[in-house]
């Protein structure tokens, strides 16, 4: 409890902080694509975290998205599964939302200890949403319990998923699951945060979300909160979720059968 007080108290601030930010003018830097952008904020927000964790917890270590690079990919899955505290942080994840004033951007935080996410919060700062769980403790929206959909049938299905950066692979996969699952549920959106389809999926508002080509960062606090909401998560094709894991599919333990079953004949298509 000392952990999660501590760490929402933090997160919080860091919203406000965003909340300000985007009221002004402020730098935007590409990363690896023209679709993958970085501004100032995330650094900023990146920075302020890392500072107040360590400063709360001396022997703890965090990771932020913007830092990640700077570790390795191989040390950084070596620290997933040997630290006892490590803070995974996506100061801001829906950065493209952020950067065009359009609501749908989190701060994302979970904390992994040797291999198993204890603890997770995302943060919708623009209506004030606190999603969090801690492992075995349940999930909640502003102190309230969660719980996924109950909805059984694919045409009263809400379903989510993103736009990923990687436009020839898996943004163009993205777009062959859609037409495959769009005349088949209610609708799909797209709200531009990992983070928050996963909570949104936790709060019962959609009843399953998948995207590849994301990174721990993106979906660790969410993974948790979902599961803690008695849903249930995993890879795209059906595979158990692991933290080096290729895709990622998060639902409400009903309807993922089905979903899985048309996301495979799409990647079956592909294939051949």
């Amino acid at each position: 409890m000392e952990f999660l007080n501590t760490s929402l108290n933090i997160v919080r601030e860091s919203g406000e902080m965003l909340i300000d930010g985007i009221k002004s003018s402020f730098n935007v830097d590409r990363k690896e694509s023209k679709f993958d952008l970085v501004t100032e904020w995330d650094k900023k927000i990146e920075s302020f975290i890392t500072e107040k964790i360590q400063d709360a917890f001396p022997n703890h270590k965090i990771i932020g998205e913007e830092s990640i690079y700077s570790e390795g990919s191989q040390s950084f899955e070596e620290l997933l599964r040997s630290e006892p505290h490590l803070w995974v942080l996506d100061p801001i994840d829906g950065t493209n939302n952020y950067i065009h004033r359009l609501p749908g951007y989190t701060i994302s935080l979970a904390m992994i200890s040797y291999g198993e996410i204890k603890l997770g919060i995302i943060y919708n700062p623009d209506n004030d949403e606190m999603f969090c769980a801690e492992y075995g403790k349940g999930a909640f929206l502003n102190g309230e319990r969660l719980h996924v959909s109950d909805r059984s049938v694919l045409a009263e299905s809400m379903l989510a998923t993103g736009f990923p950066a990687d436009v020839d692979v898996d943004r163009k996969a993205v777009l062959n699951q859609i037409n495959e699952l769009g005349p088949l549920c209610r609708n799909i959106r797209v709200f531009g945060s990992a983070a928050l389809h996963c909570a949104y999926v936790a709060a019962g508002r959609l009843e399953a979300y998948w995207e590849p080509g994301l990174n721990i960062w993106d979906i660790a606090a969410g993974a948790l909160i979902v599961q803690e909401a008695n849903g249930s998560v995993s890879e795209m094709d059906g595979s158990p979720f692991i933290l080096d894991f290729k895709s990622f599919m998060c639902g409400n333990g009903v309807m993922d059968n089905v979903i899985i079953h048309h996301l495979n004949k799409v990647a079956s298509k592909e294939m051949g």
